[in-house]
């Protein structure tokens, strides 16, 4: 469900002149976190949405199932399904209404299938190596969830005692109460069913910061007793939600940059700030969720070829080598070009993968490249200065013995810029496999919106 105010851009730091500036600037993460001990098999995961509805023109557990084989080639790890709960009907949107919506939190959508077929989807996909989240609306419920009859207490109402939205225009949802205790025992029941019973691997919690940042805590603290579970929060403005309840976080900002730089708004200085105050910013271990598009961005602001033009392959190749966690949605990898339906049936046209082979290539070097890995496994961020600061955008990324150079031409024209590199060596450059030596100074000419990645021989 879309969020304004996730959209709001955090402050961005202002970088100064490049001939004031010293050569390199490096990444020194805060120590308050107490989630930094992810999942060891997170350290370089890539994670994929999976919007079932649109999937397949069954729009089914079982079809979906059939495209896990291409996936595991693909090389993605954690699939998080958008919401696979029953829909509520009354005040629905559209002929099939919001998977936001939620009528019951321990059924599956009927439309989807069984939760038989679900059970029996988790098995197969972690029999193959996946991982599996569930989207979390915990901020709302449908009008017709069983929950408005038996606990009317449990939502928000007004001074006549009627339950109501938690906004004007999201009439289709009932907005909780989080100053009820036994609401919140409710929650963590239902949080702990799919976790237990289902044995899914984490939750990806939408509006995360509509609910209390204590009872995400105390979810937290409840389902790692079950088993570590991996949680993403669909928020970036309140960062108290990542020292105790979530590993990764929304990275907004950088993404609205993206689009920005790509649109001639904004210059590479802006994403080399925004890099920065990430990594600096945010507590050992947790780490932002990188993004060209997801569900409410495809739907509703366009696809990232609306959006970023001839720049797509340049940002997909900057959000897999920026610290953070690279996400694929739906349909991404295969070039998807139009705008999801997102209360009706749609679906995606499977039938041309020219992204396909781009997306597994990236996914692999991440894969092969420790520096690149996720939050505290990854190596720090080093701003590498060039003769273009506007134009160029220029970072190293070093852990034990991985050392990745990514280089961005963040302009619709050639150029050719020198960078002052901190000390000289030997790289190959992932994409062509040339060879080359690259010392204080050295020149690269790059393409319009031209990108490479230079690896540390």
């Amino acid at each position: 469900m879309k969020k304004i105010a996730q959209v709001l851009i955090l402050p961005l730091l202002i970088l100064a002149m490049v001939s004031c500036q010293p050569a390199v600037k490096k990444g020194v993460q805060s120590t308050n976190s107490l989630v930094a001990n992810a999942p060891e098999w997170s350290k370089n995961a890539v994670m994929y949405e999976v919007n079932v509805r649109q999937y397949t023109p069954e729009g089914t557990f079982k079809a979906f199932e059939t495209h896990l084989p291409r996936l595991k080639e693909l090389g993605v790890d954690v699939l998080w399904f958008m919401p696979i709960y029953p829909i509520s009907l009354k005040n629905r949107k559209g002929s099939l209404g919001s998977y936001y919506s939620i009528k019951d939190y321990k059924a599956v959508n009927p439309e989807f299938g069984s939760m038989d077929d679900f059970k029996a989807l988790v098995n197969k996909a972690h029999e193959m190596g996946f991982k599996i989240m569930l989207d979390w609306v915990g901020n709302h419920t449908g009008w017709d969830n069983q929950w408005i009859t038996d606990h009317k207490d449990w939502y928000t109402q007004d001074s006549l005692g009627n339950v109501i939205p938690p906004n004007p225009d999201w009439k289709d949802v009932a907005d909780l109460n989080y100053n009820n205790k036994e609401l919140r025992k409710g929650m963590i029941q239902a949080l702990r069913f799919w976790v237990k019973d289902i044995n899914v691997d984490g939750y990806r919690c939408d509006y995360a910061g509509g609910v209390p940042t204590d009872f995400w805590e105390a979810a937290r603290v409840s389902l790692d007793s079950i088993k570590p579970v991996y949680m993403l929060a669909e928020n970036e403005d309140q960062p108290d939600l990542l020292n105790k309840a979530f590993t990764l976080n929304y990275g907004w900002s950088f993404h609205h940059l993206m689009n920005a730089v790509a649109q001639g708004k904004r210059t590479a200085l802006a994403l080399d700030s925004s890099m920065m105050k990430t990594y600096n910013t945010y507590p050992v271990g947790t780490y932002a969720l990188q993004f060209l598009t997801n569900h409410d961005e495809n739907s509703n602001n366009g696809t990232e070829f609306e959006r970023m033009g001839d720049a797509v392959k340049t940002m997909a190749t900057l959000s897999f080598t920026v610290p953070g966690i690279p996400l694929i949605y739906t349909g991404q990898e295969v070039g998807l070009k139009k705008r999801l339906l997102f209360f009706e049936k749609d679906q995606v046209d499977w039938s041309t993968p020219e992204m396909q082979a781009f997306y597994h290539q990236l996914i692999q070097l991440k894969k092969e490249q420790p520096a690149l890995w996720n939050g505290t496994a990854g190596g720090a961020p080093t701003v590498v200065q060039t003769s273009l600061p506007t134009k160029v955008m220029a970072f190293l990324r070093e852990k034990d013995k991985s050392q990745v150079l990514a280089v961005f031409n963040m302009s619709p024209l050639a150029v050719e810029a020198n960078l002052d590199l901190p000390f000289t060596g030997d790289y190959k450059e992932y994409f062509s496999g040339e060879s080359k030596t690259l010392t204080k100074g050295s020149t690269l000419k790059l393409d319009k919106w031209g990108y490479k990645i230079f690896i540390r021989k």
